[in-house]
């Protein structure tokens, strides 16, 4: 076992057993006749018995104790359980600390930690301070008894620093807060009949497509921490975004309580990182919820309106996606969630399917079937669906903009416009009703012909813009609809972004607050806490 050394190499305690080592040489030396040194063969064993206990570093005793730390302690996050398990292994690798004390890495680590208050978070929450006194006492070699020897300061610091360092990496790289987890366990799904009281099962609420800490990740880290890049590799992955800067810099100033939670809120979204930037270049939609408005990016341009979104029960989901293809005049295939809640009460009523242009379908063979022999206990077999004719009255409107996604929402139109009117829009049962969908439709499709154009106006029950499209109006005017065109392909694909950011540009660029119309500023900042001071 050695003696750890200092910062500057010094060795208080046995640098002192050196010097009286040599004085008892130089008295030995110095007295009689005989100048020989008779202890020419002495070693270090033979002032075993003068070692301080407080100084001998134990490797076993030092990754008992990080493992008995790491237990007290606790695992909050994801980057905690790593580093617990990591630390709960036989003989780990110490990263930090060795028999030679710890060296320039922690400084790097510390001025990244430094930094933490400018995002609104707590240095405590990073053990900064705990940090700083253990490794003061080991480098000016201040080590006492019991809780203060050298193996538990040693202990201490390995945990703590590599703790504090996951901590930083995940939440940098991949946000401090899983919205996958978060949002997919927000919403309790109303429980069906003959379902155990102990079931839970959730509404899904997020789906965007991002980056995501793969299992291994910590392994990731403590390899940069291993070979000396951690300083390099912490600075690399700090968010670059502008916005994210913007939002940063808004911190600084006089705000209140409420005003620091929605900036910290929307800060954590923008950690959150999407393969594909929201705000790259070329065409992109962006639904924003809490603006209640749709943005169409162009190379230079910008179509935007308003929109009506899912209610509280029935919350849009955040997903991220392309639109494919439209629909003009589609029918609605009502979801078995909404056929259960609205419509199967009303099996056998003629007079009510009628009303609502509902037609009930045999799925394995499209029959349609007659409305007063379907049953209750037939629409809630899944065996059959439920259509809704197209027309004005449709629930779809005139138009549907079809993309892939595990929710059954779309964009479209609505059979109620005075929606849109309204200053709060969350009303619909999930999908999004756009406000000028032809206009948005002239958007997504690449440089389409006039004809093209006047067919699907023509088809929405729209003025004809062409003479073409006149003339056949005129020739078929004794028709109730006229549908030139019903499937009209989007190609390329047109990303779009369903997002809830309750700080962000209106359609001037200006950064404007919105309502936290679905609460979830607040879920986020609730698990921010354990971040903040």
């Amino acid at each position: 076992m050695l003696y750890l050394k200092n910062r500057k190499g010094s060795q208080k305690g046995f640098c002192s057993l050196i010097g009286l080592l040599a004085l008892a040489v130089l008295l030995l030396t110095g007295c009689g006749k005989d100048n020989t040194f008779k202890n020419k063969e002495i070693t270090m064993e033979a002032f075993s018995d003068m070692k301080a206990p407080a100084f001998v570093f134990d490797f076993q005793q030092v990754t008992r104790l990080i493992a008995e730390t790491a237990r007290q302690e606790g695992a909050a996050t994801e980057s905690d359980r790593r580093v617990r398990d990591y630390y709960q292994q036989t003989e780990p690798r110490l990263l930090w600390v060795d028999r030679a004390g710890v060296d320039h890495r922690a400084d790097s680590l510390l001025a990244h930690l430094h930094q933490v208050g400018a995002i609104g978070f707590s240095e405590h929450a990073f053990y900064v301070e705990a940090i700083e006194r253990d490794l003061q006492l080991m480098r000016d070699l201040q080590f006492g008894e019991g809780a203060d020897d050298i193996n538990h300061v040693a202990a201490r610091l390995e945990y703590h620093l590599t703790k504090a360092c996951m901590r930083y990496a995940y939440g940098y790289r991949y946000g401090f807060v899983n919205p996958s987890y978060v949002f997919n366990h927000l919403d309790e799904d109303e429980k069906k009949e003959g379902e155990s009281s102990r079931i839970v099962r959730y509404r899904r609420l997020f789906d965007v497509e991002m980056d995501k800490a793969p299992a291994d990740y910590h392994l990731t880290v403590m390899d940069k921490i291993a070979n000396d890049s951690i300083a390099e590799y912490l600075t690399a992955i700090e968010p670059q975004d502008k916005f994210y800067h913007q939002l940063k810099g808004m911190l600084k100033g006089d705000i209140s309580a409420e005003q620091r939670q929605r900036i910290l809120s929307n800060m954590e979204r923008t950690r959150w990182r999407l393969q594909r930037p929201i705000l790259e270049d070329g065409k992109r939609i962006i639904v924003n919820i809490p603006a209640y408005h749709l943005y169409a990016y162009g190379d230079d341009s910008l179509l935007h309106m308003r929109i009506v979104c899912g209610a509280q029960k029935t919350k849009t989901p955040l997903l991220s996606s392309e639109i494919e293809w439209m629909e003009v005049n589609p029918q609605w295939i009502i979801p078995q969630s909404i056929l259960e809640k609205d419509v199967v009460r009303h099996a056998g009523d003629s007079a009510y399917f009628a009303r609502n242009r509902y037609n009930i379908y045999e799925r394995a063979t499209n029959k349609q079937m007659e409305i007063a022999e379907v049953t209750q206990s037939m629409l809630l077999s899944g065996k059959y669906r439920v259509a809704q004719k197209s027309g004005d009255d449709n629930s779809l409107g005139r138009l549907v903009f079809r993309f892939k996604n595990s929710f059954s929402v779309f964009l479209h139109y609505t059979s109620t416009p005075w929606m849109f009117k309204r200053d709060s829009r969350a009303i619909s049962h999930g999908c999004v009703r756009v406000e000028r969908p032809f206009e948005l439709a002239h958007y997504v499709l690449d440089n389409p012909d006039e004809w093209l154009l006047d067919r699907i106006r023509i088809s929405m029950g729209l003025r004809a813009e062409t003479d073409r499209g006149r003339s056949y109006l005129r020739a078929h005017q004794d028709e109730e609809e006229h549908k030139l065109i019903g499937y009209v392909p989007v190609k390329p694909h047109i990303p779009l972004y369903i997002i809830y950011f309750t700080l962000w540009p209106d359609e001037t660029g200006d950064l404007k607050t919105w309502p936290d119309v679905y609460g979830y500023d607040r879920v986020i900042y609730e698990h921010l806490t354990i971040y903040l001071p």
